[in-house]
């Protein structure tokens, strides 16, 4: 009967330690995105002004961002940069779609995130510079408008999650016994 007890406990602070990390490791993923989103305008800024006043080609200028950044937004400007060096008969707005479909391996950037990201795509390349400026500014814009979003929000989400995950677990342990 007390071997029964300890197992109760110990299945119990477990089911509370699993749903308490899962509430927490949300939170931690809500804070990443913030970092990534902040990460990508500091970059998209950067390629404006390859573009825009180093003259840069667009291989030049995803390649030299690339370069300047780390993390997995780096490797995206670098892939890129590196496939339109390859010219296999792609147009830039190809090879950017599916090389930030390759993005979704990367938790944090929510499905409209990675959306808005591949439709900046379809306006790089092909058109002057000031209409190139022009998109990059709108992008800025939308980002700037998600990241100030989020931030607002952070807190209480972050407490949000934390808080379900404890909650979650005392309710499971409750059911359970």
């Amino acid at each position: 009967m007390a071997v029964s007890f300890y197992l109760k406990a110990a299945g119990c602070l477990l089911i509370i330690a699993g749903t308490s990390g899962w509430g927490s490791w949300m939170a931690a993923n809500y804070q990443n995105r913030i970092k990534l989103l902040e990460q990508l305008r500091q970059m998209v800024l950067l390629l404006k002004g390859q573009i825009l006043y180093a003259n840069a080609p667009l291989q030049e200028g995803f390649e030299t961002v690339g370069r300047r950044t780390d993390g997995p937004l780096a490797d995206l400007f670098s892939q890129v940069a590196g496939r339109i060096e390859q010219q296999q008969g792609e147009t830039f707005c190809q090879i950017w779609k599916e090389e930030v479909g390759n993005l979704e391996k990367e938790a944090a950037l929510s499905r409209a995130d990675r959306q808005s990201l591949a439709a900046l795509g379809e306006h790089l390349g092909f058109l002057d510079k000031d209409m190139q400026e022009r998109n990059l500014l709108l992008y800025l814009e939308e980002l700037d408008m998600a990241i100030e979003e989020l931030r607002a929000h952070k807190q209480e989400r972050c407490r949000l999650y934390t808080s379900l995950g404890v909650m979650g677990g005392l309710f499971l342990t409750v059911l359970l016994l």
